[in-house]
C-alpha cells in the first residue's frame, strides 16, 4: 500500500509497481478466467484457480485494505458473505456480545445460523451499554455496527476495543455506513473490519460486494483458509466494478454527506408528520461529539420517524426522484421501510427495544442536487 498518498488519491493510484505489466492500461484489467497455465510441473505464474485468487480481486484487495490501514482485505461475492466467513471464525460454545441494534441480515445470520451452530449470543446496546458487564468465560468477540443501522446509534470504537481485549476478545466492526473514507476502525483498536461493498465502495447499485479486513497475520491467514474452503469469492468482473466505483468514493461521499446534513435539518425544522429525526451530525444527537472524534464526518444515513403507518404510506407513494428500495449507499436517494424490508425477520420485541416502529423511515441520501431532494420530500410528506 502507498501510505505517502491521501486517502482520496489512494482510491484510484494503489501504487506505481501495478501498472508495469498493463501495455499503459489506465483501467485496470479484468481477468475473466477460472483458472491458469503452469509453465511447467511444480512451477506457477503466482495464480492457480480464481476461487483462490485472482489479478483483478487481487488489485481490489489492495486497494481496500489500504484505505482501511489493514494488511489484508479479503472480497466476497456479498457483505453477508463476509460477515459469514467472519462468524466461521469461532466454534460451538463460544460467546460473541453484539450490538442490538444492527443490519436485520446480520441478526438473523446470528439467530438462524450460527446460533444453530451453537454459538451463543448476547444483544446490548453498546452506545450506552458496558460489554464488561455481559462476559462471560467464554467470551469471544463483540460485534458492533457505528453508526447502528437503522437508528444510528454511535459506539467509542476505542473504548469497546480496549474492554473486547482485556477480556480476551476480539472486536469485528461493520463499518459500511461510513465507508473507509470516513472511519477507520482497524486504527481505533478494532481487529476485523467489514463491509457491504454493494453500498459506498461500490456506489452504483450495480453489483453485490463484501469484505473483511485485518491487521494480524494469523487472522488473515484463518480467513483466508475459510474463503477458499467455502468459495464465497468476488467474481473479476464484479471485482472490476468495485475498482471503478471506488475511484469516486471521496466525492461521492463529500456530497452526499453535506445533502444529508442539509436534509436532516430541513427535516428537524419541517412541521407536520415528523416528530423524530436521527442524524449524527445533527447536534441533537446523542453521539454527535463522540462521532467526530473518531471519524471525518458523520456519512450520509439518516432516519426520521413520522406520526403514523399512513403518513408512511403517503410519503413511500408520493416521492418523484427519491425511490423506494431497500439498499443504501448509492447515487441515488432512497428510502428503506425497515418494518418490511431490512429488518422484516428481526423479533417485533427487539424492533421496539430499538425505536423502530410503524413510523420509522431509512434514508440513504444521494448525490443529486439538494434543492431537487428537499422539494420532493416536501410535496411527498405533503
Amino acid at each position: 500500500m502507498n501510505k505517502e498518498l491521501e486517502v482520496e488519491s489512494r482510491c484510484i493510484h494503489l501504487s506505481e509497481d501495478d501498472k508495469q505489466s498493463r501495455y499503459g492500461s489506465i483501467s485496470f484489467p479484468i481477468y475473466q478466467t477460472a483458472t491458469f497455465a503452469h509453465p511447467g510441473l511444480g512451477q506457477s505464474t503466482g495464480y492457480d484457480y480464481s476461487r483462490v485468487q485472482n489479478p483483478t480481486r487481487e488489485h481490489l484487495e489492495k486497494v481496500v485494505a489500504s484505505l482501511e490501514n489493514g494488511i489484508d482485505a479479503i472480497a466476497f461475492s456479498t457483505g453477508m458473505a463476509a460477515i459469514t466467513t467472519v462468524l466461521d471464525l469461532f466454534k460451538p460454545g463460544d460467546h460473541i456480545i453484539a450490538d442490538r441494534d444492527l443490519y436485520g441480515g446480520t441478526t438473523r445470520l446470528f439467530n438462524s445460523i450460527c446460533e444453530k451452530n451453537l454459538i451463543e449470543f448476547t444483544y446490548i446496546d453498546f452506545s450506552t451499554d458496558n460489554p464488561a458487564d455481559y462476559l462471560k468465560s467464554n467470551t469471544k468477540a463483540f460485534f458492533i455496527e457505528t453508526p447502528t443501522n437503522p437508528m444510528m446509534n454511535i459506539t467509542d470504537i476505542r473504548w469497546c476495543a480496549d474492554v473486547a481485549h482485556e477480556n480476551g476478545a476480539i472486536l469485528i466492526v461493520d463499518n459500511t455506513f461510513m465507508s473507509p473514507y470516513l472511519q477507520n476502525p482497524l486504527d481505533l483498536g478494532a481487529d476485523i473490519v467489514v463491509h457491504s461493498g454493494t453500498k459506498y465502495l461500490s456506489g452504483h447499485n450495480d453489483t453485490l460486494a463484501g469484505f473483511a479486513i485485518v491487521k494480524d497475520e494469523k487472522l488473515s491467514e484463518d480467513l483466508r483458509y475459510i474463503y477458499k474452503t467455502s468459495g464465497a469469492n468476488l467474481s473479476p468482473f464484479d471485482s472490476w466494478l468495485v475498482l471503478r466505483g471506488i475511484q469516486t468514493l471521496a466525492v461521492r461521499m463529500d456530497r452526499a454527506q453535506e445533502n444529508a446534513l442539509e436534509l436532516a435539518k430541513w427535516l428537524e425544522n419541517r412541521k407536520g408528520p415528523v416528530v423524530r429525526v436521527v442524524y449524527p451530525g445533527l447536534e441533537s444527537h446523542p453521539g454527535h461529539e463522540l462521532q467526530l472524534k473518531q471519524a471525518r464526518g458523520y456519512g450520509a444515513m439518516l432516519t426520521f420517524e413520522v406520526d403514523s403507518y399512513e403518513s408512511v404510506k403517503h410519503i413511500l407513494e408520493n416521492t418523484r426522484i427519491i425511490q423506494y428500495a431497500e439498499s443504501l449507499g448509492g447515487t441515488e436517494t432512497l428510502l428503506t421501510y425497515p418494518l418490511t424490508q431490512t429488518h422484516a425477520d428481526v423479533d417485533p420485541k427487539e424492533l421496539e427495544k430499538n425505536g423502530i416502529t410503524k413510523g420509522t423511515l431509512r434514508m440513504s441520501v444521494g448525490i443529486e442536487n439538494i434543492k431537487d431532494l428537499i422539494a420532493d420530500l416536501d410535496q411527498a410528506i405533503g
